[in-house]
């Protein structure tokens, strides 16, 4: 998670989160939380979290990554709850970026090619519903630059690609635990990258075609 520096208007839609939650008892709509001015923001699942925050890290004009839920019909999931299955979510990551410095569309290419979008059931060794790959799209533009990006990796890989498109709703944080997974448990994280193969097949997947 790279730690954004909030602009007046977030930090003010904050405090006015926190005074509705105060005031009413209830949270404040997930798929209205506040980014950085100028900044827009995609919420994609790519199978373990942790690996997708640690990928989009790596990215030049991401500001911020946070882990969390997303597409079931469930309010403010926890992990556990998620991971068992029966809540719709899959392990998602919020993306949030400059879009006068990464596109969109950039962002979409490069998510394929992070991920095995061949794989129905799962990613890698993680399995079910929870860890399919899914684009959350915003509109009708996003959904085209979505709809290309898929073209053109079923393309290059010769395959049909699962990975579906739908329209976003709510995005839900998880646990404090999960966020900077990578960086706050780096043996960890390493040992359990390595083990599940991610890197593996997407190299073997990918090849050259991967950026």
């Amino acid at each position: 998670m790279r730690r954004m520096r909030f602009s007046l208007f977030a930090a003010v839609a904050l405090t006015v989160a926190a005074v509705w939650t105060g005031v009413t008892g209830e949270e404040p709509d997930p798929a209205a939380a506040p980014v950085d001015e100028g900044a827009a923001f995609v919420v994609l699942a790519g199978g373990c979290f942790w690996c997708v925050e640690a990928d989009f890290d790596k990215v030049d004009g991401v500001l911020d990554t946070v882990s969390g839920f997303s597409g079931g019909d469930v309010q403010n999931p926890g992990y556990k709850q998620v991971t068992a299955g029966g809540t719709g979510h899959k392990e998602v990551v919020k993306i949030v970026y400059d879009p006068d410095v990464v596109s969109f569309r950039t962002l979409i290419d490069y998510f394929f090619r992070h991920v095995d979008p061949l794989d129905a059931g799962g990613q890698f060794c993680d399995r079910g519903e929870a860890y399919k790959t899914w684009i959350f799209v915003q509109g009708e533009q996003e959904r085209a630059a979505a709809q290309a990006a898929k073209a053109d990796a079923a393309r290059i890989l010769g395959a049909d690609i699962v990975t579906p498109i739908e329209d976003f709703a709510a995005f839900y944080p998880a646990e404090d635990d999960h966020q900077d997974y990578y960086m706050k448990n780096p043996l960890r994280y390493k040992y359990y990258r390595t083990a599940c193969g991610r890197d593996r097949r997407v190299k073997a997947l990918w090849g050259d075609a991967k950026s």
